[in-house]
């Protein structure tokens, strides 16, 4: 795997199967306020020197004034990891992942951490949880193909413990394990030169990426299986009897049915049928990227999920929508409840894309504004 200048494997995790992963840093839009643009300058510096220890120190002396800046938080995740401190590593990107649901790098730099101490399937289940924070998050697909790939040769290389003689595991073993080993590409390695004035954010840069392990000697074949024989059965003579001749039942013409009463259809006023066309149109708006549409179903004082502000969410969902080819928006007949202005439709949501596909119920709550009714609330799952 190439390294780019956003991606860093530290030397703790060299020795692991977590040294194909790539470990990212946060983006630009999610830097530290020009206050602290000195502070992070000088705690990139120190991390290109590979003075980690003076810059924790900072980091630690910043979160003081600013405990829940994302950007000092995650560079010290970072600098913990680089420090061979997987543990704290973890607890401080997990507490990330709480506080920050929206971010999907904590999620990713997890699993790199996961995947160094074997724990693959934690590794996987962090990955998918990045890709499902950015369906567009190349970074998380490129490493979850990476933590299949390793669950794949652990399965084939269990195989072959069952049965040695099994040719097509062997052949697939061979084809991941090579998959794997050359996966490790060139990196950039450390200049140790300073931050520039236009990016006072710490970025990383990538180590020199070490030799690739040599692959595991083979394990011995087990020992050969006694197939016990199976002896023949002697054969049943059966004895045919006649067949009894066939009687010609008289059938009775059965009564027709009475037919049964046909159930009306249920009545829906005026407001349930409006509700009910604003969601159909909110879908297809959403699965037309038309993202100007798409937001003007929603009240000014819609509440969004995860407690994130009206102006966060309105970015996140500019940034999910908007080029994201292939959206498929399906929606089951809304079961809408009217008490005044406020409303709340239940329906069953199918989402399907190039990256995500996910069908669960969502609930919305709605209000109605002069003469349209907009979405105050929302929620997906029971």
């Amino acid at each position: 795997m190439q390294l780019t200048p956003r991606q860093s494997i530290p030397p703790s995790l060299n020795s692991s199967f977590g040294k194909i992963l790539a470990i990212s840093m946060l983006s630009a839009a999610l830097f530290t306020p020009l206050a602290f643009a000195d502070s992070m300058t000088d705690i990139n510096t120190l991390i290109r020197a590979g003075q980690f220890g003076e810059a924790l120190t900072k980091v630690d002396t910043a979160l003081i004034q600013t405990p829940r800046d994302k950007q000092l938080r995650f560079m010290k995740g970072v600098i913990l990891t680089e420090q061979n401190k997987p543990g704290e590593a973890i607890v401080v990107f997990t507490k990330m992942t709480e506080d920050f649901p929206e971010l999907p790098e904590p999620y990713n730099n997890l699993a790199v951490l996961f995947a160094a101490g074997g724990q693959y399937d934690k590794a996987r289940a962090s990955l998918e949880m990045a890709i499902r924070t950015n369906p567009t998050y190349s970074t998380a697909h490129e490493n979850l193909g990476d933590v299949y790939a390793k669950l794949a040769s652990q399965a084939y290389d269990k195989a072959l413990q069952l049965d040695s003689a099994n040719t097509t595991a062997k052949t697939k073993l061979t084809m991941v394990r090579t998959l794997v080993g050359n996966n490790t590409g060139g990196t950039n390695p450390k200049t140790g030169a300073p931050a520039t004035a236009t990016a006072p954010v710490a970025i990383a840069q990538a180590k020199p990426a070490p030799e690739v392990a040599k692959a595991p000697a083979p394990m011995p074949a087990p020992a050969p299986v006694v197939i016990a024989k199976i002896e023949p059965k002697p054969a049943i003579k059966v004895e045919a009897k006649p067949e009894p001749k066939a009687e010609v039942a008289k059938v009775e013409p059965k009564p027709k049915p009475e037919p049964k009463p046909v159930a009306k259809a249920p009545v829906v006023n005026a407001d349930q049928e409006d509700i009910t066309n604003v969601i159909y149109s909110w879908a297809k708006a959403w699965a037309a990227e038309d993202v100007t549409a798409y937001l003007g179903y929603y009240a000014n004082d819609f509440q969004p999920a995860n407690g994130i502000s009206r102006k966060a969410w309105v970015d996140q969902r500019h940034a999910r929508i908007k080029g994201n080819d292939n959206i498929t928006i399906k929606i089951g007949t809304p079961k809408v409840t009217v008490a005044g202005n406020t409303a709340t439709a239940k329906f069953q949501q199918e989402y399907d894309s190039k990256q995500v596909h996910s069908n669960a119920p969502k609930t919305m709550v709605m209000t109605r504004q002069g003469n349209k009714w907009l979405i105050q609330q929302e929620r997906t799952g029971s």
